[in-house]
């Protein structure tokens, strides 16, 4: 049986409210046993914190062991493909932790790296002092590229229109990690000991969780509960296996 990697924004939830239909299917994926993980580009929470959210807005049996993250990703990636180990970041715990985590120390005065990860909270201010340390000579590295994110009744804006407005301030260009790119996906694997061909994603954003498996010949779902419908797969020409409504019409689909 394949493992389903799910999006959380817009496929579990939009910002603080569940979806319903979400939430029915995760019940019965553990009904019948069938394996699932989360894979989001979202690098704010920590796992504990992913689980934690998921739970309070009515989910059970989440554990911060399913998560994997795009801060995450990032930090294991520039470990793996850069020197310097002195890192300042944008971002919330999720992304201090990742760093942590990872052996980075935090410099705000002379680090390698400006890891740019979503901060709702950021401010001209912030955004400003890692221009200077950027400009200084440190490396931009942007956990991912979303360019918007769905929430209750609408959209806000994405880190990835956070890390171009970097790139085009410094005139760096920071490695493509978060999901639709290979090294998201190749990291992920590797952390739960998966391979391409026992996996299915599920998402809500066809740039970003369509394009990765469409890209990767893996197995997809598009979900109609977040920031993209069937009308837009002609129009960005990415094309899930299969679309649905909700993650409910896939009860009683096989996924061997």
């Amino acid at each position: 049986m394949k493992t389903l990697v799910f999006d959380l924004d817009g496929t579990m939830y939009r910002g603080t409210q569940i979806i319903e239909s979400a939430h029915q299917f995760l019940d019965y994926c553990i009904q019948k046993k069938i394996p699932f993980i989360f894979l989001t580009n979202n690098s704010m929470r920590t796992p504990q914190e992913n689980a934690k959210h998921m739970h309070d807005m009515g989910y059970t049996n989440i554990k911060p062991s399913m998560f994997y993250n795009s801060a995450m990703a990032a930090c294991q990636y520039v470990k793996k493909n850069y020197e310097g180990n002195r890192a300042y970041y944008i971002g919330k715990q999720g992304m201090k932790s990742a760093l942590e985590n990872e052996g980075f120390i935090l410099d705000d005065k002379h680090p390698d790296f400006v890891f740019i990860g979503l901060d709702k909270d950021a401010t001209y201010q912030s955004y400003s002092k890692a221009l200077s340390l950027a400009l200084n000579g440190a490396k931009i590295i942007g956990t991912n590229n979303d360019r918007i994110l769905a929430k209750p009744g609408g959209f806000e804006v994405g880190n990835g229109s956070v890390v171009d407005m970097f790139e085009y301030a410094t005139c760096q260009k920071s490695p493509r990690i978060g999901k639709p790119n290979r090294p998201i996906l190749d990291l992920c694997l590797n952390h739960f000991h998966l391979t391409k061909d026992e996996i299915v994603l599920l998402g809500d954003n066809l740039e970003t969780d369509i394009k990765l498996g469409y890209e990767q010949n893996i197995e997809t779902v598009l979900v109609q509960t977040g920031v993209h419908k069937k009308e837009d797969i002609e129009r960005l020409q990415i094309y899930p296996t299969h679309v649905v409504d909700t993650l409910m019409d896939l009860v009683d689909y096989n996924f061997d």
